[in-house]
């Protein structure tokens, strides 16, 4: 009888690859399409595991990797795939009488009608403004920095001014920095500054500075001391001041300078961005010598 060779167990080599990193045969689903603004990569996941995606006709799994010819469908609708979108991110001062949705069902305009038309993918807010709210809103076709800025566990800052009419003493104000309840939770603001009054002192003008984002915080704050906006304007979101000569409802393009400043905002690495013609990038980089500074700036909070 012939004696059976002993098999010799060969270690397991494990993978090179890294999680996020690019294989031949595509990218993790849920990056993908958190890259195209259709949610974070959590709820993604959790869209994936309630059987909400298919992909090429199947229902998708947790580790599915797709390339751009395969048919993705979320909820029954399609997804379009493309290789070719440019990153690029848009400053937008948002007049009152706009909505941050793409439709609205009663006909109102929203903020996403006067932006500069894409040949692929499309515009995702960073956050939203009330419809009675203006100022500063960013824009981007990179879903992954939207979701990263709007992140919770980034912190990023967001200052308002606003226009209070009622009675502000130094104790409602320090109660609005220590913390109140709301019907959501504590909130508070991490900064108040005096910023004048009307000519006639019924209405004060303060600048406030909260942490996160949630539903018309900024009113139902002041709101919980008895008191009414009367009006609300954001002027900075993280390292971005809204620029002075920016008018309600124009935009003005990041180039790559200011982008590499949003970008470490959300935590990620600086990606290229979409470069506009010379002739417009040299008039751009005129204007920004002449006001003397860029959009972006890593100045301290107003008033500290």
């Amino acid at each position: 009888m012939k004696k059976r060779k002993e098999q010799v167990e060969r270690p397991v080599e494990k993978p090179s690859v890294k999680y996020d990193e690019v294989k031949p045969d595509g990218e993790k689903l849920q990056k993908v399409l958190a890259r195209l603004g259709l949610g974070s990569r959590r709820k993604l996941e959790e869209s994936i595991q309630a059987g909400e995606i298919r992909v090429n006709g199947k229902v998708a799994k947790l580790g599915d990797r797709v390339v751009t010819a395969d048919k993705i469908k979320i909820k029954g609708h399609p997804v379009v795939l493309d290789d070719k979108i440019e990153n690029r991110i848009l400053l937008y001062h948002k007049p009152v009488g706009e909505v941050c949705s793409r439709k609205d069902p009663e006909g109102r305009a929203t903020v996403f009608d006067g932006l500069p038309r894409l040949k692929s993918g499309r515009w995702v807010s960073v956050g939203r403004l009330d419809y009675n709210t203006s100022g500063l809103l960013l824009l981007t076709t990179d879903g992954e920095l939207a979701n990263a800025l709007m992140h919770p566990s980034r912190q990023v800052e967001r200052e308002y001014l606003v226009r209070v009419m009622g009675r502000v003493d130094d104790a409602m104000l320090s109660r609005l920095k220590t913390g109140v309840d709301l019907d959501d939770g504590p909130a508070r603001f991490t900064d108040i500054q005096e910023g004048g009054s009307d000519s006639d002192g019924i209405n004060r003008f303060f600048y406030v500075v909260l942490s996160e984002g949630r539903n018309r915080e900024v009113r139902r704050l002041w709101e919980s001391q008895g008191v009414t906006v009367s009006r609300l304007k954001r002027v900075r979101y993280g390292d971005v001041f809204i620029p002075s000569k920016l008018k309600k409802g124009q935009w003005m393009e990041l180039g790559a300078r200011d982008a590499d400043v949003v970008y470490t905002m959300g935590q990620l690495e600086p990606k290229p961005v979409y470069q506009p013609p010379k002739k417009l990038a040299d008039k751009r980089e005129r204007q920004a010598q002449k006001s003397g500074k860029h959009i972006a700036n890593r100045g301290k909070v107003r008033g500290k």
